[in-house]
């Protein structure tokens, strides 16, 4: 993949805030036409004390969910932690580890928020918008109030910031903790929550999440002992 972070990429909260807000207007809350994901490739990263960042981008095969292509980079985080702002510590690694993938996926599935966020532009949004791949946010918390979904699986609820809906609760296994869902770009909240139940088939996280995560931990212990 062959994609690169703005020369001008902020240094300070205030800068970043700044580019949330010029970028949001360019998210796309749409599908592609027709919208086939035969891939789909998770991203998460993990961190060290010292502020070391491994970030892995796993791709699996949409129907089996078996492993495609991985790719692992390395970083250090010097961008404050602010909530709201995770994108401005994790997208310079994020960014290099997807450049390293030999495929290009047909969807993107980021355990981070996408329009369910203070500015309603997270991650995912920052994401697929640098990318151009239709991109989906997942996360175990959640900005903003909803009402809790019905028990079983594929049950939902919506995630309102404001009064304006930004994201859905799904439940993704019967009983478990709902997960948060919301558009990174385009892709529609339907298809992202249909997407997020097709890769659920054993667990409360998508398999897409789940070995991104086992990878970027496995990575950064492998970097720092």
């Amino acid at each position: 993949m062959r994609i690169a972070l703005p020369h001008d990429w902020p240094a300070t909260p205030e800068d970043a805030v700044a580019l949330q807000d010029r970028l949001r207007p360019l998210v796309r809350a749409e599908n592609p036409v027709p919208p086939q994901f035969s891939t789909v490739a998770g991203i998460d990263s993990a961190y060290a004390a010292d502020g070391t960042v491994a970030t892995a981008a796993v791709i699996l095969d949409a129907h089996t969910l078996e492993t495609v292509e991985t790719a692992v980079a390395y970083g250090v985080s010097t961008f404050p932690y602010v909530p709201g702002l995770l994108a401005f510590r994790e997208l310079p690694a994020t960014v290099a580890a997807l450049e390293k993938l030999t495929r290009t996926p047909d969807l993107l599935v980021c355990d981070a928020q996408g329009r369910a966020h203070p500015r309603r532009f997270g991650l995912a949004c920052h994401v697929g918008l640098l990318t151009g791949i239709p991109t989906i946010g997942v996360a175990k918390s959640v900005w903003g109030e909803y009402g809790e979904p019905g028990p079983r699986r594929g049950d939902s609820s919506a995630v309102t910031i404001d009064g304006g809906i930004v994201g859905r609760a799904l439940r993704t296994r019967d009983g478990v903790k709902p997960l948060f869902v919301s558009v990174g770009h385009l892709v529609d909240l339907d298809t992202a929550c249909a997407q997020v139940l097709a890769l659920t088939k054993n667990y409360r996280q998508p398999e897409t999440t789940r070995a991104a995560d086992h990878l970027c931990r496995q990575a950064l212990r492998a970097k720092t002992g």
